[in-house]
């Protein structure tokens, strides 16, 4: 039997699973009355969007790995927004807050600092690649992109930028339309100009079936020389060093864009809203490959619990003294700061990010296994926990399986395993750094049962 696309499909699936289609809209109904009611009052107070409201489901707990839903449904989380690398509702982050809050400095008014910051900017510049020595603070990533690309304009003298395709850097209307995506453009009217994208380096999927990875990257580099040649006033480049669908670059290509960017003095801006904090098995994920000038932090920053994000950028960058690229009201907050710390502090601790690696390591090699059984897996990407797993029609045409992978993942969630999809196909399987070889077991035969039922992947 085929599984059809709806006619949602017009909805952009760049970043995820959309709201309303009529899987979402089978797998919604099935859930118990006070559920729905649930739902139905979110529904009716919230704007809706085509990612978010209305949503799949009403949580009441989460905790380490796990989700919980009203009708005390577990689920192994593997998205948790990139929040979750120390695991939800960690204790050593709550009761830091909770000994902050007790203190009474919740909030510290601009133009004062506090310990808590200070220490977790310390901290970070401690853990960070060296040469990266100066922090700044705001509330979320959207922000902290702003003020990466603000910073690079402002120190070099120029207003152009290059990032990716199909990247997403947030919403605000520099990360927009620096951002690759359609979905939170269009619409919106003149984005920022000067806004150049080029396309990330897919070995598996390059446009020129290229199979040798040196000569793919050439190709993809090419993009980069050609848009600086024409454009020499380019400020900055912008860009993950492992996107979140995760795709995998070579060392080759980032070294060949480092001294790209070093030739043309273009400030390299590494995005690891996602991808740092431990998550692809070392701190960060750019220490795979080379440091960057300006290094941007989010999400999992704020320990699950609190919004906080941040750039730690060069020494040589201390210049805008006469300027205020962070003018943040929590700049500087406390509370967030603590959570932050508390996360770090915990990460380090328990031997989180060597975790990652580890563990990370051997599901990607059960997932390899997995592919070798189920023709509807086309590939497996990433580092660490930071994994994804393309689901294609066709092994050979590579063609996506969009359809397939939104069937496999309701048919996952009601076995208690919940993801995200990326690109309309891809599995991002992307859990807290906690968890453990036998969960990672427990998650790949939920994939091959599900994988089982239907072997008609056209």
């Amino acid at each position: 039997m085929s599984i059809q696309n709806t006619s949602e499909s017009v909805v952009s699936r760049e970043q995820g699973d959309i709201n309303g289609s009529d899987l979402r809209k089978d797998y919604v109904s099935g859930l118990d009355g006070d559920t729905l009611k649930w739902i139905t009052e979110d529904t009716d107070v919230f704007l809706h969007q085509a990612l978010s409201t209305p949503v799949m489901n009403v949580l009441t707990k989460t905790d380490g790995e796990y989700l919980y839903d009203l009708q005390g449904q577990r689920y192994l989380d593997l998205h948790g927004n990139g929040v979750h690398n120390a695991g939800f509702s960690n204790a050593h982050v709550i009761n830091a807050v909770i000994r902050q809050l007790q203190e009474k400095l919740a909030f510290t008014p601009r133009r004062y600092t506090n310990i808590p910051a200070i220490q977790l900017a310390k901290k970070l510049v401690d853990i960070s690649p060296e040469g990266l020595s100066r922090v700044l603070f705001c509330p979320g990533g959207s922000e902290a992109i702003e003020m990466a690309v603000m910073l690079a304009k402002q120190v070099t003298g120029r207003w152009k930028t290059i990032s990716y395709w199909d990247s997403y850097h947030g919403n605000g209307f520099q990360a927009s339309s620096i951002g690759g995506e359609e979905h939170f453009a269009t619409g919106n009217g003149p984005m920022v100009p000067g806004a150049f994208h080029i396309e990330f380096p897919n070995y598996y999927r390059n446009p020129w079936g290229l199979q040798d990875e040196e000569a793919i990257d050439e190709q993809y580099i090419r993009q980069l020389e050609l848009i600086i040649q024409r454009n020499p006033d380019i400020a900055a480049l912008v860009a993950e060093p492992i996107c979140a669908t995760p795709v995998v670059p070579s060392r080759y290509y980032w070294e060949r864009v480092r001294a790209i960017c070093n030739q043309h003095d273009i400030v390299l801006i590494f995005d690891e809203i996602i991808e740092g904090l431990g998550r692809t098995g070392k701190w960060f994920a750019c220490e795979h490959y080379i440091t960057p000038d300006i290094l941007v932090l989010g999400k999992s920053l704020g320990g699950d619990l609190l919004p906080f994000a941040g750039i730690v950028a060069r020494e040589s960058y201390n210049v805008l003294q006469h300027r205020s690229i962070g003018h943040y009201t929590h700049e500087k907050n406390p509370l967030c700061a603590t959570a932050g710390l508390a996360a770090v502090q915990f990460i380090e601790k328990e031997g989180l990010v060597e975790n990652a690696a580890a563990v990370g390591a051997y599901l990607k090699e059960q997932l390899t296994m997995l592919k070798a059984r189920f023709p509807v897996i086309g590939h497996i990407a990433g580092k660490g926990l930071h994994l994804g797993i393309d689901l294609v029609s066709n092994p050979l045409t590579k063609e996506r399986a969009v359809a397939y992978a939104e069937w496999a993942m309701y048919e996952c969630l009601k076995r208690g395993v919940a993801f995200k999809i990326i690109e309309g196909n891809i599995l991002t399987i992307r859990p807290a750094l906690t968890i453990s070889q036998s969960q990672c077991d427990e998650l790949v035969n939920v994939l091959a049962e599900v994988f089982s039922i239907r072997t008609d992947i056209t």
